[in-house]
């Protein structure tokens, strides 16, 4: 070895000696839905392009709300980078929670973000988390029990048609049921999905001061409706399931129809994991014809907790995870129908991915979907299948619950009702909005 080799040497070995020095651990909160488990996956890469570690918590969607929750506003700093949405992101933003993204890289490309979620992940124009997957919800559906029904899915159906297709699916000899549902409760679980539900009803959480509206017909019809339908052709125990358990169900043969994220189209469609993959058909949310459907607006973001002593790591994290590399590498890996949705123009620009079956149906679903104008009667609030305010949360779980039990057979949907308006108007006035 020459002198100029050897001095080349040095100059290589001190700088993995110095990156090796600066490598940070990185622990981060998400949740455990099938395109955040696929992350973990790939972190290796990550690792080996920055030479940082990852420490995954991965929990259940309300357990993860609670933690991150509570860790943010106690500035306990237990994790790095937290896995939130778009009902968390502007109000932690607007605290001083969240750690600005506002000078992410010229290769991340921030511009490419689809406006609907990087509007609803910032705060005064400023974006404080970044997307790894956009969604909204539509109809998943069996095309080979619907045809068997005699029945024909339109693109854009109402409830009623669901309900009828649904009882005529439901086949319990075979375990077969017309629909599933989410009826967990949590404001993010069944409560979200009944709330995109109510507004196709007419119904809306508030009215423009701030007062219930629990006690309307419009709420009635809803809960009503849901409920019979899910008793008649929904499975047992539907006050208990959620995203995941529906997904199961769905994969697993058990399900006519399932209306729920967009997300899910790739894990339903995958022959690997779904043995109904090659007969799923897809549609928009349904309609009461008051024109509003009842699809929602979300995102799973990456957010960086004020406070962290490794901002510059989790920020390199945030660009790996949710830039159109990971895309990209997903793509070779697993098939374009498997990589994170909704949350990037330049996917829905890519001749590879407009063969998907469910990439139109996705889209239209997110652009559809206004949080500014989400009610068919006049609301003071942002947000679709949330109100966007701080008391939410607290307020959703407590609702959900009620309902939940009233699924359940535990009291009568009346009683549930009369309940979320009492508790939900007490907190209000206690918060000060009446």
């Amino acid at each position: 070895m020459n002198f100029k080799q050897a001095l080349t040497a040095v100059g290589v070995a001190s700088l993995m000696a110095t990156s090796a020095a600066h490598a940070d651990n990185l622990v981060i909160a998400t949740v455990n839905n099938g395109d955040m488990i696929r992350m973990q996956g790939y972190t290796d890469d990550f690792t080996a392009k920055t030479g940082h570690t990852v420490e995954w918590v991965t929990l259940e969607e309300n357990v993860l709300r609670q933690r991150v929750t509570t860790d943010i506003t106690t500035k306990g700093g237990a994790f790095d980078i937290m896995t939130i949405g778009m009902y968390e992101t502007p109000i932690w933003g607007k605290n001083g929670w969240l750690v600005p993204l506002d000078d992410l890289s010229a290769d991340y490309n921030v511009d490419d973000i689809l406006p609907a979620m990087s509007g609803g992940l910032s705060y005064e124009g400023t974006l404080y988390a970044a997307p790894f997957y956009g969604e909204s919800s539509m109809i998943m559906f069996r095309t080979d029990l619907m045809e068997a029904a005699g029945m024909e899915m339109p693109e854009a159906p109402t409830w009623d048609f669901i309900a009828k297709a649904a009882a005529a699916m439901t086949d319990r000899d075979n375990e077969i049921n017309g629909i599933c549902l989410r009826g967990k409760a949590g404001w993010g679980e069944g409560g979200a999905f009944i709330t995109a539900m109510s507004n196709s009803f007419g119904a809306r959480w508030f009215d423009e001061d701030w007062n219930a509206q629990f006690d309307t017909e419009e709420w009635a019809n809803t809960l009503n409706f849901f409920n019979d339908m899910m008793s008649a052709s929904g499975p047992a125990g539907f006050a208990t399931n959620g995203f995941n358990e529906n997904l199961s169900l769905f994969q697993q043969g058990k399900c006519g129809m399932w209306i729920d994220a967009t997300v899910a189209a790739s894990f339903v469609t995958n022959p690997k994991d779904s043995t109904v993959a090659d007969s799923v058909g897809f549609a928009l949310a349904p309609d009461t014809g008051m024109g509003k459907r009842s699809n929602w607006l979300w995102a799973w973001a990456l957010g960086i907790p004020a406070g962290t002593q490794k901002e510059a790591a989790a920020k390199q994290f945030i660009e790996w995870a949710t830039g159109t590399g990971y895309i990209e590498m997903v793509a070779e890996k697993e098939g374009w129908a498997n990589v994170p949705p909704g949350a990037r123009t330049s996917l829905y620009e890519n001749e590879n991915y407009k063969d998907v079956p469910f990439a139109k149906m996705t889209l239209d679903s997110i652009l559809s979907a206004d949080p500014n104008d989400s009610t068919v009667k006049p609301s003071p609030y942002v947000g679709v299948q949330f109100a966007a305010i701080p008391e939410f949360a607290g307020i959703a779980t407590e609702v959900s619950q009620e309902f939940s039990a009233a699924y359940a057979g535990q009291q009568t949907v009346a009683e549930a009702l009369e309940k979320a308006q009492a508790l939900t108007n007490d907190a209000m006035e206690a918060a000060g909005y009446r």
